[in-house]
């Protein structure tokens, strides 16, 4: 099974990036990061007043009502990818014939907790232990 990029978002600003578009996409692990909002964290450590500004408050603080509600769907669009890469996950570690109760274990629940979880969706129905 290949995990790729293709039709995913920046988790930072939610613009779709990787394959296919102008906007690449790097990180692992759920969260993908384009070069743009690099370039703009990279900009913010490297000068001591925007840092300081950035160590002060949290974004939301000076947003408006619009604004936090314009975020919204961007914050949901990351958490709905988030579980999209733990279904990846799991079925890369399915091919790779680990075990429900191994991935049970790992996400401090029970195997037929986990098969229930990501068993429907990646249509393994192996129940092996």
């Amino acid at each position: 099974m290949a995990i790729t990029r293709a039709g995913r978002i920046c988790s930072f600003c939610g613009t779709p990036g990787g394959p296919g578009t102008d906007l690449p996409l790097i990180g692992g692990l759920g969260a993908q990061v384009c070069g743009v909002c690099i370039d703009d964290f990279h900009a913010t450590i490297h000068d001591e007043e925007a840092l300081a500004a950035a160590r002060g408050s949290f974004p939301w603080d000076t947003m408006t009502d619009a604004e936090v509600l314009a975020t919204l769907p961007q914050i949901l669009a990351s958490a709905e990818q988030n579980v999209g890469f733990a279904q990846e996950w799991v079925d890369l570690l399915r091919e790779r014939n680990v075990s429900w109760a191994e991935i049970g274990r790992t996400l401090g629940v029970s195997r037929q907790a986990v098969w229930e979880r990501f068993a429907r969706k990646s249509g393994d129905k192996g129940a092996s232990a």
